[in-house]
């Protein structure tokens, strides 16, 4: 993990350099004179060598200090710790969703392979993978918060049980896109485990076809499908940007899309270092899970 962290803070700090704009004269706005923004970019260090800007960063990195906001004028870490939980409620709260939705759908589909049911199924899948996820959202927000009021516009509420209900609309809508693709995988497992020498020994010894699927054939097939979910959560932590725009969540994804226009690098470079590191932790703990499901796994 630590080389693999090394090189993402490399690419991001040298990539978000090349963003046009002047962080500078952003923040002067009217008042960006010539010798205002040569005063202010040299108070800021902007003016250094970008190789020393650079080995700045690391040290105080190596502090646990992602330096200060241009914007906000508070402490990075601080600023992104702040926005952080709500999105990765978020992510909890799609990922469970999209569980709910995969595994009944899998198995009526494994089930009933090539009948009405699974043809419906796999149409599903299309349909989920087609739709853009902000048009999900936008006309979710149409039919059910516009039209019949059940659920908030927008926002992320107070107390637990006013998140998770703020919060049920943008999770709908990025579950959809997920549960396509874990419906489409475990699927396929199911279809193929439940033709296994293994299920056929379990089903011989007199075992019930609900012991025999769920310990023997959902187990078993469960293994990529676990895979896949733990890369799309890592990936899911960034894909919420958008989702977080269109509702209005004060989440990490919002704060980046403001810092990225007002051009604060500090941020910027921050919240997209939490990000690659959590997904690199999601990694981890998909692995070591997977090896939990898998006897046959080792951890050494």
């Amino acid at each position: 993990m630590v080389p693999v962290v090394f090189g993402l803070t490399l690419v991001i700090f040298f990539m978000i350099h090349l963003v046009p704009g002047d962080p500078a004269a952003i923040m002067l706005g009217q008042r960006a004179t010539v010798e205002n923004v040569a005063r202010l970019r040299h108070s800021l260090g902007l003016d250094r060598p970008l190789a020393l800007q650079y080995l700045l960063f690391l040290k105080n990195l190596g502090k646990g200090d992602m330096g200060d906001s241009l914007i906000y004028r508070q402490p990075v870490l601080g600023l992104v710790l702040h926005h952080l939980p709500t999105t990765l409620l978020l992510s909890v709260y799609t990922m469970v969703l999209a569980v709910i939705f995969t595994v009944p759908l899998a198995t009526v589909a494994a089930l009933k392979r090539d009948r009405v049911a699974d043809q419906a199924v796999r149409g599903f899948l299309l349909i989920g993978l087609a739709m853009p996820s902000f048009w999900v959202g936008i006309n979710l927000l149409l039919f059910l918060t516009v039209r019949n009021h059940l659920f908030p516009a927008g926002g992320y509420g107070e107390g637990f049980v006013q998140h998770l209900r703020h919060l049920f609309l943008p999770a709908l809508t990025l579950s959809f896109g997920i549960s396509a693709i874990l419906v489409r995988n475990l699927r396929n497992s199911l279809i193929e485990t439940l033709s296994a020498d293994h299920v056929r020994t379990a089903r011989a010894k007199g075992l019930s076809s609900r012991t025999v699927f769920t310990w023997h054939v959902l187990r078993n097939s469960a293994l990529s499908t676990v895979t896949i979910m733990g890369l799309n959560l890592g990936f899911l932590m960034g894909g919420t940007v958008i989702i977080e725009q269109v509702f209005a969540i004060p989440g990490v994804g919002q704060l980046l899309l403001t810092s990225i226009f007002s051009r604060d690098y500090p941020v910027v470079q921050g919240i997209t270092l939490v990000y690659a590191v959590l997904v690199i932790l999601v990694n981890l703990l998909t692995d070591l899970f997977y090896a939990s499901l898998d006897p046959r796994v080792s951890l050494e």
